[in-house]
């Protein structure tokens, strides 16, 4: 049985800078996550893919944010259990919980928070008979390493902002780069449609529009996809390729935390966002992507919001005997549990009193 004050279940960057600010209260914080490593979706299926919405940083790589979010948690010492999915919820008697995962880990804790993101995920898959066979043979549904396709021949199919920035993306990396798209009106950020156009313009991406990836061809890899016109007057196109990536999207799943009698709304956990993001179940909270109120914003910087209120509450769950003051000092730097300090020239510290 792992014990601790604050099990976390997903290890993204809510949940990450959720044990930052524990930690800054100390309380000690185990995380959960299906994914073999931490980080979320930052680390699993964009990590070289720029963020450009957090404070302080005009542009980070989503793998370079987890990397800065992991630095920032280390004197805080928090336990992982990883590639482990959290399956059931039991309440005990005196109201603390125990959570175990598919493969019978067992974790103890008063306070449960779940930072699942929008929980687990699986590609949209285009329609296409044999799209299984050729599947980690050259058709990818995500871009983890864009060196990969240095020098390579990629399609990318879709409208939204993934197949939009890897398309422009990729045009400085691959060999060449089509973008296939079943609309002539791109769903994606305006500034991103112009530049694909652009970049089409120059001959740097080849753009097919009202057009869809119907056929796959090749042995034993991907070598050729065969493109079809929704205009009758247009015959099908035959491309060469080294690889296919439809960027469709991904479906996003609850899984077993959609059975552990939270109130759910749309494939998310609803949550008291008047006071401190808990739900429907006393010493259970949400944060981040995974949970829904009125006003909510799904941006990684609501999360972090989110983490810092949910603590003040959880702490006092843990210790209803003590009466916690929130001061601000820049001279204290942050001190881990192991006693030693990292110093910081300006740094908002709090303490317990």
């Amino acid at each position: 049985m792992i014990k601790t004050d604050i099990l976390i279940i997903g290890a993204g960057p809510t949940g990450l800078f959720a044990v930052f600010e524990a930690g800054l209260l100390k309380l000690k914080c185990h995380l959960i996550d299906a994914l073999p490593q931490p980080g979320g979706q930052c680390s699993e299926i964009y990590p070289k893919k720029p963020i450009y919405d957090i404070p302080a940083y005009p542009e980070i790589l989503a793998g370079d944010l987890v990397d800065r979010l992991m630095e920032q948690i280390k004197p805080f010492e928090p336990g992982f259990t990883l590639g482990e999915r959290a399956e059931t919820l039991d309440k005990l008697e005196d109201g603390s919980f125990v959570v175990t995962t598919k493969r019978g880990t067992r974790h103890h804790a008063p306070v449960v928070v779940v930072a699942g993101g929008l929980g687990s995920f699986e590609p949209r898959k285009p329609l296409i008979a044999n799209i299984g066979i050729f599947e980690s043979k050259g058709v990818e549904y995500m871009i983890k390493d864009p060196e990969v396709y240095r020098d390579k021949k990629v399609v990318i199919a879709g409208g939204g902002d993934s197949a939009l920035d890897w398309a422009i993306f990729l045009a400085d990396v691959a060999s060449e780069v089509s973008l296939v798209h079943r609309r002539n009106e791109f769903r994606g950020a305006l500034d991103s449609v112009e530049k694909a156009r652009e970049l089409a313009q120059l001959g740097k991406i080849q753009l097919y529009t009202r057009a869809e990836v119907k056929e796959l061809h090749g042995k034993e890899d991907l070598r050729a996809v065969v493109i079809n016109y929704n205009d009758a007057e247009k015959g099908p196109v035959y491309l060469e390729t080294d690889y296919f990536i439809p960027l469709f999207g991904l479906s996003p799943k609850l899984g077993p935390i959609g059975n552990w009698g939270l109130d759910i709304e749309k494939n998310a956990i609803k949550v008291n966002n008047s006071k401190d993001y808990q739900t429907n179940i006393p010493g259970v909270f949400a944060i981040g992507d995974v949970n829904t109120y009125e006003g909510k914003l799904k941006l990684i910087l609501s999360g972090f919001h989110e983490a810092a209120v949910m603590c003040q509450y959880a702490y006092q769950i843990i210790n209803p005997n003590k009466r916690y003051v929130m001061k601000y000092t820049t001279v204290g730097g942050v001190e881990g549990f192991d006693g030693s300090k990292k110093e910081a020239k300006k740094e908002v510290v709090q303490r317990i009193v």
